[in-house]
């Protein structure tokens, strides 16, 4: 099923994505974190994806396992950036025959040898034309798309960056799931300007729950999100005085609070960043009693 069709029955809802491990022989750990929170009943499960057509088997295999055998409504990552469009049909064809109806069209990240804006041989040079090529290759799947509140590190400005997701979405992508933030005035900001240019389709907030100073302190070096200096004070405080056990602590009430006030403002659901933490997630959730309709 579409995830949009999902979404569209549902007033409030969560969702997870998981990032499978790289090594083959650690899939069983991470089968495992799967089965502990498929039992939470998600609308819809995200698997991360690495660029390139080298992990083209490994995604397959996996997005193919969570949705037949662990019952969760799978959407496969998948970008375009260093891979040939047959390479992409191809990995489409396979994720609609193991049942797999939804996609998220991402651009990727560039080779370390290539600049932004420099020309690409591959015919797929951004999101908005995987969008293009899956909405006319494959038109019964449903397609997400990936938004910045604090805008993408290589865009030239926040129009500029809200003209592309608007781009995308006018091609046919269904809705956009954002890139993780720790101030929720970001998202707000964020959907009002998506708003302010025409763009009306849902636009979920990610959230991701802080378990480790050292950890989260790479992540937003990656991806060009900020830490607010209250909370990255909170978070050094704790790691003082208690460690990581003091850190996960902090870093769940935080991220409770913005669900809460998410959902309450009008957010459409939350799609969580689980590390692959069951134990993280399962306590995050813990009395939110936020109802999916599947």
């Amino acid at each position: 099923m579409k995830i949009i069709d999902l979404i569209n029955r549902n007033d409030q809802f969560f969702s997870f994505e998981f990032f499978p491990p790289k090594a083959r022989e650690d899939w069983p750990v991470f089968f495992q974190s799967v089965q502990r929170l498929a039992k939470l009943q998600p609308l819809f499960a995200s698997v991360t994806y690495g660029a390139g057509g080298s992990a083209h088997v490994e995604s397959l295999e996996i997005v193919t396992r969570l949705q037949q055998e662990y019952g969760l409504e799978t959407m496969a990552h998948l970008t375009c950036v260093g891979s040939e469009p047959d390479a992409i049909t191809r990995f489409l064809s396979a994720l609609t025959v193991a049942g797999v109806d939804n996609v998220l069209a991402l651009r990727g990240d560039l080779p370390t040898d290539e600049v932004p804006g420099a020309t690409n041989t591959s015919l797929l040079q951004y999101a908005s034309d995987l969008v293009t090529h899956i909405q006319d290759s494959f038109p019964a799947l449903g397609i997400g798309v990936a938004g910045y509140p604090e805008v993408h590190p290589e865009a030239v400005s926040t129009q500029s960056d809200i003209s592309y997701l608007k781009l995308k979405l006018d091609k046919g992508a269904d809705f956009a799931v954002t890139q993780l933030f720790f101030e929720n005035s970001l998202y707000h900001t964020f959907v009002k300007r998506a708003r302010e240019a025409g763009i009306v389709k849902p636009i979920i907030p990610g959230i991701l729950p802080v378990v480790s100073l050292k950890v989260i302190k790479r992540i937003v070096s990656l991806c060009g999100a900020s830490i607010p200096a209250e909370f990255l004070a909170e978070l050094e405080q704790a790691d003082q005085t208690g460690g990581a056990a003091a850190v996960q602590k902090v870093g769940i009430a935080h991220a409770r609070r913005q669900i809460r006030e998410l959902l309450d403002t009008g957010a459409p659901g939350v799609h969580i960043y689980t590390l692959n933490r069951a134990e993280v997630v399962i306590h995050l959730l813990e009395g939110m009693e936020i109802k999916s309709l599947s």
